[in-house]
């Protein structure tokens, strides 16, 4: 475990705040746990004066066992916590506080639903998936205590400030009501704490002479004030992060932190872990290639430590199918040569850009693992109801599937008409005798029925969708409920696209069936399982994050998925951008980016991200 120079110069710092920019793969923990091991045995600091805070449970326990083989003996009392976790900790010694008071995840999207209602919040009732939206919502007041942000100043752009300053009052109100606290007040509070009780704050100083922070960027703001606090008066606060890692500004994060600790502490030393021992040189240079188009960020030169290895591989596909049978191909090209398939991972923007590549690999029988829930598409409203009227076509006549999709479009078909368990056009006719005009409704469905038949799947939704007005029907569904036609239309195209390859609608029914039950599987074996699991990883570029693989693919790098399509602004861009970024230094040595050039019916564009690659 030797150090190189820098490694060394940022472990024999001695006192008063430094900061290390480590890149990629550039052995931070080493040098951080070898940093803790130097001011133990060369500068005599008693361990439990040492504090490390990283952002995860599992980066904790990493730090604390690497740490553990750096000192050769277990049982030195440093702690060892994340930022939630040692803030928690002052709050329970001050308020006494346990469990009880704590909000779960789903109390708190249950609080703010039950707020939203008593405020006749609309949109919660049309939305598609009302969880995603109030995790939105959360999200949106949890920015605001992350930032320490003025409520009764903050202006709510998605959700209008007036209104959203009177749910964020309701939500905060009950939750003291009920003496609760979410997440975020954990670093709330303890900020609040430590500037109204200086006594408090001191002994806390006392007990942590010593602070290193890891993945420093991503602190947000609130979480970066309280960490200063508790530094002062000595400042002893060493901080390791990478701005070009900076990912979570959703949560409040940004380099600009970084930047801020540089002015706020002009006398810090500050050191570059310059070499890279991650990606082969190709990947490094291509990946430094990217993010030099950022402009707030510090300027770094690294190097790598192993060869050129092999250049990047830009592939442009047709599609997301013909992009995930390219895929396909080369992991088992990948495979047959040697390399597992937990060596192997698949890297896109959201879970979304995946739906494709997990029907081929699932078709094709190739184990993959999937660190993030991707949703069926066949369990979306569009997808349900182009199911139904295939069933209807082989002759399957279960109520639900007419139920489904009687008046979509609109053909004033009554729930009445359809109380037997099974329905029949004969039985349709017989309730609506008395009328014509219905009759010819009937007729017109079951002819449409008989004319799906024997399509190929493919053909069979064009008609659905031209010859029977489903298209038609979606567009006036979007508008009653004031919702995206383009959304709604692009999940029909999607599901289309993805039947292309089947010759026949039951040969399809038994792959989608197929593909259900896989992601339930996937569901139940959950993250830590499916990290430990011997397949293909899938997951997003934000899950990727700390993690490496021989063989890394990048899918779906399009205008669009990366950037982001909700992108808009120099900040959201540069962000994007660094999310690029660390999917690229992801690879060892195999690194493989493909875009598509059609995808839901429509051309589309290569990424900025990979034309800026390309520039040599």
């Amino acid at each position: 475990m030797s150090l190189n120079h820098a490694q060394s110069t940022a472990v024999a710092h001695r006192d008063g705040p430094c900061m290390v920019l480590a890149g990629p793969g550039s052995g931070k923990t080493l040098t951080i746990a070898k940093r803790i091991e130097y001011l133990i045995t060369r500068y005599k600091v008693r361990p439990e004066e040492i504090l490390v805070i990283t952002f995860t449970k599992y980066a904790a326990r990493e730090m604390k066992e690497r740490f553990r083989q750096v000192m050769g003996t277990a049982g030195m009392p440093v702690t060892f916590g994340t930022f939630h976790g040692i803030y928690y900790g002052i709050l329970k010694w001050a308020y006494r506080l346990d469990q009880s008071n704590l909000l779960t995840d789903e109390e708190k999207y249950a609080l703010i639903r039950q707020e939203a209602l008593k405020l006749e919040w609309e949109e919660l009732a049309q939305a598609e998936d009302e969880r995603d939206y109030l995790k939105e919502l959360a999200a949106e007041i949890g920015n605001i205590k992350n930032n320490c942000y003025d409520i009764e100043a903050y202006e709510s752009v998605r959700y209008g400030e007036q209104r959203f300053r009177r749910l964020y009052h309701s939500y905060e109100g009950e939750k003291k009501r009920l003496r609760k606290i979410d997440f975020e007040d954990m670093l709330v509070m303890c900020r609040s704490l430590f500037l109204k009780r200086p006594d408090i704050l001191g002994r806390w100083q006392e007990k942590f002479r010593y602070i290193l922070v890891d993945e420093f960027q991503d602190v947000n703001q609130t979480q970066y004030d309280v960490v200063r606090m508790l530094a002062a008066p000595r400042n002893n606060l060493f901080v390791v992060g990478d701005d070009d890692q900076s990912v979570y500004g959703f949560r409040g994060a940004k380099p600009g932190i970084m930047m801020e600790f540089a002015k706020d502490y002009p006398e810090a030393k500050k050191v570059l872990l310059d070499v890279n021992y991650r990606s082969a040189a190709h990947i490094v240079e291509g990946a430094l290639r990217v993010i030099a188009h950022n402009e707030e960020r510090y300027d770094k030169k690294i190097r790598a430590k192993k060869d050129k290895g092999e250049t990047i591989h830009v592939q442009e596909v047709r599609d997301p199918m013909e992009e995930g049978r390219y895929v396909f191909g080369q992991i088992r090209e990948y495979q047959k040569a040697g390399i597992s398939y937990k060596e192997m991972a698949v890297l896109y923007r959201t879970a979304i850009d995946a739906r494709a590549l997990s029907e081929v690999l699932s078709e094709r029988q190739v184990p993959f693992v999937m660190k993030e829930k991707i949703t069926s598409l066949y369990d979306h409203f569009i997808g349900m109801d182009i199911m139904s009227y295939l069933h209807l076509s082989q002759g399957h006549y279960e109520r639900k599937y007419f139920l489904r999709v009687a008046n979509r479009p609109k053909r004033y078909i009554s729930r009445d008409s359809m109380r037997e368990g099974k329905v029949s056009y004969e039985s349709l006719r017989n309730f609506y005798c008395d009328k014509d005009w219905m009759m010819d409704r009937i007729d017109q469905w079951e002819w449409d029925m008989k004319m799906l038949k024997n399509q190929a799947p493919y053909a069979a939704i064009q008609y659905i969708r031209k010859g029977i007005g489903y298209d038609e029907f979606l567009r006036e569904y979007a508008a009653g409920k004031g919702i995206s036609e383009e959304d709604l239309l692009t999940v029909l195209e999607e599901i289309q696209q993805n039947s292309r390859e089947y010759q026949t609608i039951e040969e399809w029914f038994v792959h989608v069936e197929n593909y259900k039950e896989m992601l339930e599987k996937q569901k139940a074996k959950g993250g830590r399982e499916a990290a430990d699991g011997d397949g293909v990883m899938l997951m997003t570029m934000h899950g990727a994050k700390g993690l490496e693989y021989e063989v890394v693919f990048v899918i779906e790098g399009n205008e669009g998925s990366t950037p982001y399509k909700k992108a808009k602004t120099k900040e959201a861009l540069e962000e994007e951008r660094r999310l690029f970024y660390v999917a690229m230094t992801r690879a060892k040595s195999k690194l493989i980016i493909s875009y598509v050039k059609e995808k839901n019916g429509k051309d589309v564009s290569p990424s900025r991200f990979v034309e800026e690659l390309l520039l040599v």
